[in-house]
């Protein structure tokens, strides 16, 4: 029988395709193994001290035990499973006593305000300040960064100039280090060369005061519809990521802004509109393996009553677990909290996502685990090598955030090393030569 393909035919053909696999390889390297944050609270820049996460977290702690001073009460009044709500509770009041804020962003943009410039000058120095002391105290929570202004013609020079002021004094009082999970966040996105000239900075900063090129990391705010789908009909988002250089963490969708550029009505602007769910799902299809974590919105109603309303606060939280549930389950983990008294909901909102799935993601893991890399079929659900990243992050992210214990995870026959791999792959190719 005749082939089609000598020697040279097929070198010729595997020799593109393994050029085409490392293009691939480049632009898509997986999903990143760092810790994602469960949410950034975005508080005035004014509002700013060094033990700001400290006092946010002693705020919650009232607001959950004066609204909710049991887990019977809690579960009431969001609508989460009762059967967990003991447990929920407990670890819930844990967090917030141990690590209450995950990620803080000082605002300089909307929640700042424009503001005469002395002034915004003399809040860029402070905070600076206040946040290389929260450095020396180990006050500050693991990802911290600031929000400017938005880089339109109007605002970009007050934007250069705060975030000037601000690394020059927070490096100059550091002994230029920057603090961990430390970033900038970049709004109101509408073309590349935005987020190109943000990168420039990042290296002129970085050159100048001796920090490793790369130290300066960024993330997106995607809250215009330019962000989404460019002026050609193209997304953008990957216009973005390319104009960012590498400099890319995260990417958090802007509800209010996004909606009302879409010209939705005031009444009808929140997170559930079908309008954020084409935004978040173009985000999702869009940024997928490309390391960079992606955060929803806010709730903009607030957990707020001048009289002591507790059904008003019911009712906040009710729908602040709403929003959180819903985007848990499409694949954002991230989203934000804007007022103290929505931290107990944010913690309850995903311990209870982790802990209904608990004993159903440790049969599946644990049996495919055991059977390494073999298919296997657990209940009515089957599962594939694919199964095996989603699941362990599962685990991942759920110890992370203090929704699951090290026992619970280590039940599902892991060790602490393999956890730390972060990797299903290592982790089955290690059982195989072990």
């Amino acid at each position: 029988m005749k082939t089609t393909l000598n020697g040279s035919n097929s070198a010729s053909i595997l020799h593109k395709l393994s050029g085409a696999n490392a293009r691939f390889a480049a632009d898509y390297p997986g999903d990143s193994a760092e810790r994602q944050p469960v949410h950034t609270v975005y508080g005035g820049a004014h509002l700013f001290r060094s033990d700001s996460a400290a006092a946010l977290g002693r705020k919650a702690l009232e607001a959950l035990r004066r609204y909710a001073p049991n887990s019977a009460t809690l579960a009431a009044a969001t609508g989460l499973p009762a059967s967990i709500g003991a447990a929920v509770y407990e670890r819930v009041v844990a967090k917030l006593e141990r690590e209450p804020v995950e990620d803080y962003r000082i605002d300089f943009e909307d929640g700042y305000g424009n503001r005469p410039d002395p002034e915004e000058d003399a809040e860029a120095e402070r905070t600076a300040g206040e946040m290389a002391r929260g450095m020396d105290d180990r006050s500050l929570p693991p990802f911290v960064g600031i929000r400017i202004k938005p880089f339109t013609e109007v605002l970009r020079a007050r934007s250069v100039r705060t975030l000037d002021i601000f690394l020059s004094a927070l490096l100059g009082r550091s002994g230029a280090r920057l603090p961990a999970g430390f970033v900038v966040t970049l709004p109101k996105i509408q073309v590349p060369e935005q987020v190109a000239a943000l990168a420039d900075l990042f290296d002129v900063f970085e050159g100048e005061h001796g920090l490793h090129r790369g130290s300066l990391r960024m993330e997106f705010m995607i809250e215009t519809p330019q962000s989404i789908v460019n002026t050609r009909g193209e997304f953008a988002l990957p216009g973005l990521v390319a104009a960012a250089r590498g400099r890319c963490r995260g990417a958090h969708f802007g509800t209010y802004d996004y909606t009302a550029l879409c010209n939705i009505t005031a009444a009808h602007q929140h997170m559930l509109h079908p309008a954020c769910d084409y935004a978040r799902q173009a985000m999702l299809v869009c940024l997928a393996q490309r390391g960079i974590f992606l955060s929803d919105g806010a709730t903009n109603i607030m957990p707020i009553s001048r009289d002591g309303d507790v059904g008003a606060i019911h009712r906040a939280w009710r729908l602040h677990v709403e929003h959180i549930g819903n985007s848990l389950v499409n694949a954002f983990y991230q989203g934000w909290d804007l007022h103290p008294a929505q931290l107990p909901t944010r913690y309850a909102a995903i311990y209870s996502f982790f802990l209904e799935g608990l004993d159903a993601a440790t049969a599946r893991l644990k049996n495919f685990i055991e059977r390494a890399a073999q298919a296997t079929l657990v209940g009515d659900v089957f599962d594939d090598a694919a199964t095996g990243q989603g699941l362990l992050n599962y685990f991942l992210r759920g110890l992370g955030c203090g929704a699951l214990t090290e026992d619970e995870v280590l039940a599902t026959g892991l060790t602490l090393a393999e956890l730390r791999t972060r990797s299903f792959l290592k982790i089955l190719e290690g059982r195989r030569a072990g």
